[in-house]
């Protein structure tokens, strides 16, 4: 593996860790309450265009954080960070709405951060796929 890559795998691993655990928490959290009334970050927008009570939305949102934490924790890591990129625009969009700035700003540097995630896990893969090419060939 490339010396340059090869450096680029400990920030790689720290993402995904992070990308992985935090959402699966977080989701878990949408059923328990324990960290924050995440209803309260519903904005206004989103609970008129709800169907649902926005405690009844949370649990599909939680459902949505923990298939993406194990999907970037196994081996659809690229899926899953692309997913979680798009996921926290539209969770910044709507906390924007809501008027929570400053939480807002924070998910956008997260969506950077996991599509940074996507974009070294590829690298990763087609290295990956470089050498076994290189081996067998």
């Amino acid at each position: 593996m490339n010396a340059t890559i090869a450096r680029l795998e400990s920030p790689r691993i720290a993402l995904r860790v992070s990308f992985g655990l935090l959402p699966l928490l977080a989701g878990l959290d949408k059923f328990t309450y324990l960290l924050t009334d995440w209803s309260a970050y519903v904005g206004p927008v989103a609970r008129a265009l709800l169907p649902v009570d926005p405690h009844t939305f949370l649990y599909a949102v939680g459902v949505v954080e923990i298939l993406v934490g194990l999907a970037v924790l196994t081996r659809w890591t690229v899926l899953g960070s692309y997913v979680a990129a798009g996921w926290l625009t539209l969770v910044a969009a709507n906390l924007v709405l809501a008027g929570f700035f400053d939480i807002a700003v924070r998910d956008v540097v997260l969506a950077v951060a996991a599509f940074a995630l996507a974009r070294l896990t590829e690298v990763h893969e087609s290295v990956g796929e470089d050498v076994g090419e290189r081996r067998s060939g």
